[in-house]
């Protein structure tokens, strides 16, 4: 399991670091390069639900192997033919890889459910170390050519794909359907929602398209929440929400998404940018953006082999509330001081650790609220909110870029960053009010219900 989460943090830290130096090369301005971190983002959303379905139905290691082959194939795909729209195409397939971590978890609790927690702690601390050590290679490996540096994940995808071969298999119930229409609803509205944030500005805000676009999010998630809520065998189980728990998990992982992971393209665009064109930014190439990304995976790899000890000392909701509070002040410190590298750095620092506790006791949490059956649904659940939180993030940030890019250049103005950090501060307090809603349970023996039950007052289902 850690060589398959390793590929995945490979994956997900190698290209950002790229970005600025390949979008020189191959004519992509700064607004294009948000957007293709907002593509894969994008990609991350809508697979998560497909994925983690897939799985319950089919088995957890048969799509496992699947999903390790398409993110193999996107990162050999751009390896081998950099273009922009290669990139495009990679990045998407590269979005399976948001399975690995339900199907995973559905398989560790399968096989192994007394090492439930330490197991999500140490997969989550190997994922963020591998995102850091991911882009520090990539980084090396592009000095003299940034497109080098697209190489970095194809040995690690072999070593992935042999590693999901010899993974058992969960022995948890199958059974039900795929259900095709909730996945289009589902997949229509998520594009419709992304394509308004990020195209609005150019499109013109009160443009047929910008409006017909806006106009059809609302139809097309509320047509698919009801196809959902009425479906036997539903994509995602929105029921599950009815557990106060879980909605309270989903919505938090939403906000503490929708700065630390929305923001991460943007943060190396903002290392990369020359002082000298732009009046901010550290002027670093891909190496050094590589280096500063690896130290807040770093404290992020700290905050996650720090949670279970946390959480056993002072309790669930109060790490859940310190971990909004400290992406909050992260980002306000972003924003007030980003003049020198020490300033700046020690606010990533902190979004950084931040980052580590949150990803860890989020995906915890969200496993330990269902019944074992439902582990791989329930996680899955929580992973679609991280990648709602960080699709939506980098959406509204690509859209501030568009909104204050300097005209006639494609090189986007200090403001744009300044908003940017302000919403991303604004929301993850969002997500401590949600934090300091959520109930633990009152006792370690507490019986796990499933949505469609209901309790009576002595306790038992009704």
């Amino acid at each position: 399991m850690a060589v398959v989460v390793l590929f995945s943090g490979i994956v997900q830290g190698y290209l950002t670091p790229l970005l600025p130096e390949l979008g020189r090369q191959l004519h992509i301005g700064g607004v294009g390069q948000n957007n293709i971190y907002l593509l894969s983002q994008l990609a991350f959303a809508v697979m998560t639900p497909l994925l983690s379905r897939l799985g319950d139905l089919y088995g957890h290691r048969r799509l496992l192997r699947a999903a390790l082959a398409m993110v193999a194939g996107g990162s050999l795909l751009m390896a081998a033919w950099p273009t922009a729209v290669t990139l495009a195409v990679g990045v998407v397939l590269q979005g399976a890889l948001v399975g690995f971590f339900p199907l995973l978890v559905g398989i560790l609790r399968s096989r192994a459910p007394e090492r439930n927690r330490a197991g999500i702690s140490l997969l989550v601390g190997v994922l963020l170390i591998s995102i850091g050590v991911g882009g520090l290679v990539a980084g090396v490996l592009s000095e003299r050519h940034a497109a080098a540096g697209l190489w970095t994940a194809v040995p690690v995808a072999v070593l992935a794909v042999a590693a999901g071969a010899v993974l058992p298999d969960s022995d948890v119930p199958r059974g039900g359907r795929f259900h095709f229409g909730a996945a289009a609803l589902l997949t229509a509205g998520l594009v419709a929602l992304v394509l308004v944030l990020a195209q609005g500005r150019s499109w013109g805000w009160a443009s047929p398209r910008t409006l017909g676009a806006a106009a059809a999010v609302p139809v097309l998630l509320a047509a698919w929440v009801a196809v959902e809520r009425r479906s036997t065998h539903p994509l995602v189980s929105v029921r599950m929400l009815s557990n106060p728990r879980l909605a309270v998990i989903s919505g938090y992982t939403f906000c503490a998404a929708f700065g630390t992971i929305g923001f991460l393209g943007a943060n190396a665009l903002f290392l990369g940018a020359s002082p000298a064109e732009t009046g901010y930014g550290m002027g670093m190439g891909p190496q050094t953006i590589a280096t500063i990304s690896l130290a807040m995976v770093i404290a992020g790899f700290a905050g996650s082999t720090l949670t279970p000890r946390l959480t056993h000392r002072v309790g669930d909701r109060a790490v859940l509330a310190s971990g909004g509070c400290l992406i909050a002040l992260g980002f306000a410190g972003m924003a007030l001081f980003h003049d020198t590298l020490a300033q700046y750095l020690a606010s990533a620092l902190v979004v950084g650790f931040a980052t580590g506790l949150f990803e860890s006791i989020t995906r915890t949490l969200s496993a330990e609220a269902v019944v074992e059956d439902e582990t791989a649904l329930a996680v899955g659940l929580n992973e679609l909110a991280l990648s709602l939180g960080a699709a939506i993030g980098a959406a509204v940030i690509g859209a501030f870029f568009a909104a204050h890019a300097l005209r006639g250049t494609g090189l986007i103005g200090e403001s744009g960053y300044l908003w940017s950090w302000g919403a991303c501060a604004c929301v993850a307090l969002l997500g401590t009010v949600l934090a300091l809603r959520y109930r633990e349970p009152r006792a370690a023996g507490t019986q796990l219900v499933r949505p469609s039950e209901h309790v009576t007052e002595s306790g038992g289902p009704a």
